[in-house]
């Protein structure tokens, strides 16, 4: 398998649970991400109590995920020259994933997710360095040897270098891959977004259900028809009811795995993990939704988005 290349914000997770009356007091909407700026990110970090920080982001928990699965992987972000910023960098090493990470001079930025009984998190982000990510970093010596490119939704904010990625990806021969990430992303996207889909820059789109909702209209097949409708492969995330997943005009249904969720970051995430190393491997489409299942019900079962190694194992073990 050649080499798989993520881009996207270089974030520490801040995890810690709250009463839906917090979520509700802060203005934002349930299950969405918010962005917020340092002062707000630093006096909301202030005063959380015994949080679970873990290094992450969208596409690096899917990068990390799908090395963790044995694929060759890079991530590409900025982070700053600080803590959070070294603890990034190790959790790369530590995940074998190749480093390109670039240095910029604000913080490494943090994702606070609060976490409600029912398991749904709520996030809001402070991109710090990240942001800073932009054309003049994407350049075509970052695709060679890659044979699948994976870019986070919330990326799509700076949206020139979004679709420079894009570009070069696909003049490259890369397999393309956007992962919508939030509804809120896809509200306030939604004209690069059908941009790119015109230009037939996408092969590959994940939603979520919400975020399916949000870009077409409808919901589940008639949203998952919109989809395959602007990409070769499309996938409609359904939560506890699994995913339906569609390629050549044919849809598959496949089933989630039924366990006790604590958490569900990063479920999505690792979902995409699953889906897209076995796709790569040739699988067919319903081994490629079990294994994104089997390995997003390993990460619901833990606080934060990351899988401890006993879960890898259950997961190696299915796959061979």
């Amino acid at each position: 398998m050649k080499k798989i290349l993520g881009m996207g914000a270089a974030l520490v997770d801040v995890v810690y649970t709250v009463e839906d009356a917090w979520v509700k007091a802060s203005g934002s909407e349930k299950g969405g991400m918010t962005l917020i700026d340092q002062k707000k990110s630093q006096a909301w970090l202030a005063e959380v109590k015994n949080p679970v920080l873990v290094p992450g982001g969208s596409a690096c928990n899917t990068i990390v995920g799908l090395s963790k699965l044995g694929a060759r992987a890079a991530f590409i972000a900025k982070i700053g020259h600080d803590e959070l910023g070294k603890r990034f960098e190790t959790h790369l090493s530590d995940s074998h994933v190749e480093s390109k990470l670039l240095f910029s001079d604000k913080p490494t930025g943090s994702v606070l997710a609060a976490v409600t009984p029912d398991a749904q998190r709520t996030m809001f982000t402070y991109l710090g360095a990240s942001d800073d990510l932009d054309v003049d970093d994407i350049q075509d010596s970052l695709f060679q040897d890659v044979s699948l490119f994976y870019i986070e939704g919330y990326r799509a904010y700076n949206g020139p270098c979004f679709k420079k990625a894009l570009q070069l990806a696909k003049k490259n021969g890369v397999t393309t891959v956007v992962d919508f990430g939030a509804f809120s992303v896809v509200n306030d996207c939604r004209a690069l977004f059908d941009n790119l889909f015109q230009e037939k820059l996408v092969d590959v789109i994940i939603a979520n259900e919400d975020e399916a909702l949000a870009y077409t209209g409808k919901t589940e097949e008639e949203a998952l028809a919109v989809l395959a409708s602007k990409s070769s492969v499309a996938v409609v995330k359904l939560g506890k009811r699994g995913a339906l997943i569609s390629k050549d005009g044919k849809v598959t249904s496949v089933d989630a795995e039924q366990v006790n969720a604590i958490d569900t970051t990063g479920a999505g995430d690792l979902w995409a993990a699953g889906f897209l190393f076995a796709y790569l491997e040739g699988e067919s489409l319903s081994v490629c939704g079990r294994l994104a299942s089997l390995v997003a019900s390993e990460v619901v079962q833990v606080m934060g988005p990351q899988i401890p190694e006993e879960g890898w194992f259950r997961i190696r073990h299915f796959f061979r």
